[in-house]
């Protein structure tokens, strides 16, 4: 089985994974063989098609690949240049919907029936399915501001309401950011963030969510007592304990995987956000990778606090190889404790 159709290759992997049923769905873009995407830009005509594969035994096997263009973009494609989705992952939400990240270059107007692809910008959205899978559907565009590849992750709040935080690449030196409270129909509240850079031209970034009280209930031995402190995991900075006795501590924090430096695509970092839903408190990047770094995707591997991390990297450009590394929540507690910062 070859994912791919004839005269296209393919491009941007994004898989999701349906708990229900264990299937994982591929999500990929397959474009017109010797069609760039500056091309379809310029000229206003897409040449790039939706499709997926699925997995119902852990990848070792796959289904036919499906081409779901129409169904999910339909007459609205006379606006789209072009658009991909990914790369990185999709998740799926408490209330059972499978999100998949994905772009477009839209195009907003026509003059007398003809296109203006030089008022093409790009906008994140999200591409999902109420049904584990079986139908698609596109939310709205994030507007106004210009957004690429993006990720999402679900937070969720000490009142049990979910919020979908969106991270998204710009142009503009500074990562995008919005949130979703209809489960990524419609984005509110984005802007640019003050702590999160981007290089020039920006760069593919990832972010999952998880939840760490487990890390507390871990340093406490089945008769309620404290842990010996070796094995206790750093303590929490004074304010976000009271933000926590207080009640106003989010149930999720992130982890967000970016290049750190400003000017060119170096360092990988590991950011933590112990308050998403509050005022933004993004901590000092821990560096997991020093030297020429590029695209990267995480992926919480357990309820243990273990995590994964699947970048692009080399010694004079960063995409000589891929590499992948494990690490834990104990690990990225103690490299950024005590530098958290607020803008």
């Amino acid at each position: 089985m070859t994912a791919t159709l004839p005269g296209h290759r393919t491009m941007n992997p994004c898989p999701v994974w349906e708990r229900k049923s264990g299937r994982v769905y591929l999500f990929f873009i397959c474009v017109r063989d010797h069609v760039t995407e500056r091309q379809q830009i310029v000229s206003g005509r897409n040449a790039a098609r939706l499709c997926f594969i699925f997995s119902q035994d852990a990848g070792c096997s796959w289904s036919e690949v499906r081409d779901l263009t129409e169904e999910v973009i339909g007459p609205e494609m006379k606006h789209w240049a072009t658009f991909a989705v990914g790369p990185g992952h999709g998740i799926q939400l408490q209330s059972g919907r499978l999100i998949v990240p994905a772009y477009t270059y839209y195009i907003p107007y026509r003059l007398f029936c003809f296109r203006l692809p030089c008022k093409a910008r790009p906008h994140s959205l999200m591409i999902y399915s109420d049904d584990l899978g079986v139908t698609w559907h596109h939310g709205r565009l994030i507007r106004p501001m210009v957004t690429v590849e993006c990720e999402v992750a679900e937070v969720i709040g000490k009142a049990g309401h979910p919020v979908l935080y969106c991270s998204a690449r710009t142009p503009n030196r500074r990562r995008a950011e919005a949130v979703s409270t209809d489960h990524g129909e419609c984005f509110q509240r984005s802007a640019l963030s003050q702590q999160l850079c981007e290089p020039p031209h920006g760069c593919q970034g990832s972010v999952v969510s998880f939840r760490p009280m487990e890390i507390a209930h871990e340093c406490q031995d089945p008769g309620g007592k404290d842990a010996p402190v070796g094995e206790q995991s750093p303590p929490l900075d004074s304010s976000l304990r009271l933000e926590q006795e207080t009640g106003t501590l989010s149930e999720s924090w992130l982890l967000y995987s970016h290049p750190t430096n400003k000017k060119r695509r170096v360092d990988l970092g590991i950011y933590l956000n112990q308050a998403p839903l509050g005022a933004p408190c993004w901590s000092r990047p821990w560096i997991l990778h020093c030297g020429p770094c590029g695209y990267s995707d995480m992926a919480a591997v357990d309820e243990k606090g273990l995590f994964g991390c699947l970048f692009e990297c080399g010694i004079k450009r960063e995409c000589e190889q891929i590499a992948f590394r494990l690490f834990t929540d104990r690990e990225i507690l103690s490299h950024v404790q005590g530098e958290l910062h607020q803008p």
